[in-house]
């Protein structure tokens, strides 16, 4: 095994530049959107059924707590999860467990309608930048919950939940669903001002009502929940993954190649087709397919990362990749989480000009990328690094690889699917010190 700074062992990514990748890839269900449903199916008081779980890392961990609090997670030989949460005994989420992944703090909104009193680890995940929970918290404590922090956990505590009018003071889509997640089984009706428009949200509404829920404008600013004593079992299909869509996308324009990506909804991913196509991507959007024709060549765009309908944060990433293969000065900024540039040393090892300045990386593209060593810090980041590799010269090693796996649940067969050379690789020699130890 690969051996890092301190000692610790590592698998690696290896990509070689295979030319233009060609092909289809079929999306699979959204990594974000599967992490909501999971924790909302608590609420429900019959069996479950989930179409279209993609088998990542994450899902993983939540299986395991599942394990630790009685809600019963079983895999058909159809590819669906069947989960029965009737006999969940505990309300406490082990703060490791916690740790690993940032939607864990979905289990706080979705147990305390049923158990009164939810103890949750703080939240991990991607570590480019802090993710504070005070908009979480805002929600629960206006709809009636007490909240007390300890060192690695935090307990929400509520005798009965009571609809309140919730005004958020920034958009944020995780704290919206939790939102909608306490307030679905809450006494009276809520309602959600300044609320995110993400398909996430809406996704995890349309299951929520599903199950019996009232949940009303799903989609707009403004959402009301009437709550319901009870909700029943039931059946729903996760919407596909937009930010695997669009990364796959911008693999067409890396490489000069054409790509389909299958299995999607257009509309969600308007922002990221307006922008590749100023780009100078082709791109013809049918039913449910999007086809990128990128054998034009790239040109250097400016970028403004915003929350949906925005283009997407998860998205600059790859999006910076892509950039540096076009000819002239693009410029990436990032409103949303202005510190996610840690992927930006990474692709400067690889030899690309850029420079970051606040919240905007300033990219001198058109300048040709050499292979080498490099760290993905978070799913994006690899998912960046990726691309660059697929257009540098020689070997790129990616180390970080459970970070990518988090948000992949077949990063190599997708990728091999169009073409490109690449590998897992368990061992072998670092010829270049990382930025980052390995985890």
């Amino acid at each position: 095994m690969l051996k890092g700074k301190r000692g610790c062992t590592m698998n690696y990514f290896e990509v070689e530049a295979a030319g233009r990748l060609h092909g289809e890839v079929r999306i699979p269900g959204s990594k974000n959107s599967s992490l909501a449903l999971l924790a909302a199916a608590c609420l429900a008081d019959g069996i479950v059924t989930l179409e279209g779980i993609p088998e990542i890392d994450d899902v993983k961990v939540i299986g395991r707590i599942a394990r630790d609090i009685g809600l019963s997670m079983q895999w058909t030989a159809q590819g669906e999860l069947v989960l029965d949460p009737r006999y969940i005994h505990s309300a406490v989420i082990d703060p490791g467990k916690a740790s690993s992944f940032r939607a864990s703090y979905y289990f706080a909104g979705a147990l305390l309608a049923k158990f009164g009193r939810v103890t949750v680890g703080f939240p991990g995940g991607d570590d480019f930048t802090s993710r504070p929970i005070d908009q979480h918290l805002k929600a629960f404590q206006a709809l009636g919950a007490k909240v007390y922090a300890g060192e690695e956990s935090y307990t929400v505590e509520a005798a009965s939940l009571r609809g309140a009018d919730i005004y958020f003071d920034t958009i944020t889509s995780g704290a919206t669903i939790n939102a909608m997640l306490a307030a679905a089984r809450a006494r009276g009706t809520t309602n959600l001002y300044h609320a995110a428009v993400d398909p996430e949200v809406v996704d995890t509404a349309a299951f929520l009502n599903a199950l019996g829920a009232k949940v009303y404008g799903a989609g707009t600013d403004r959402i009301r929940i009437v709550g319901v004593p009870y909700l029943d079992g039931g059946r729903h299909a996760v919407i596909p993954d937009r930010l695997i869509a669009g990364a796959f996308l911008m693999a067409a324009g890396m490489t000069g190649g054409v790509v389909t990506v299958r299995d999607v909804i257009p509309e969600h991913l308007g922002s990221c087709i307006a922008k590749l196509g100023e780009a100078g991507l082709e791109l013809e959007s049918r039913e449910s397919s999007i086809t990128a024709y990128g054998t034009e060549g790239v040109r250097a765009v400016r970028v403004r990362a915003a929350m949906y309908p925005g283009f997407a944060t998860d998205l600059q990433q790859p999006m910076t990749a892509l950039l540096t293969q076009a000819k002239g000065k693009s410029l990436v900024t990032d409103h949303v989480f202005p510190n996610r540039f840690n992927h930006v040393p990474q692709l400067r090892r690889l030899g690309a000009e850029i420079e970051v300045r606040g919240e905007t990386a300033f990219i001198r593209g058109g300048r040709p990328l050499t292979g080498g060593w490099v760290h993905a810090t978070d799913v994006r980041a690899g998912t960046c690094l990726i691309l660059a590799g697929l257009a540098a010269e020689g070997v790129t090693r990616i180390t970080g690889t459970e970070h990518i796996q988090r948000g992949y649940a077949d990063v190599l067969g997708s990728f091999r699917a169009l073409g490109a050379k690449i590998t897992l690789q368990t061992g072998g020699r670092q010829e270049a010190a990382l930025s980052s130890d390995c985890s």
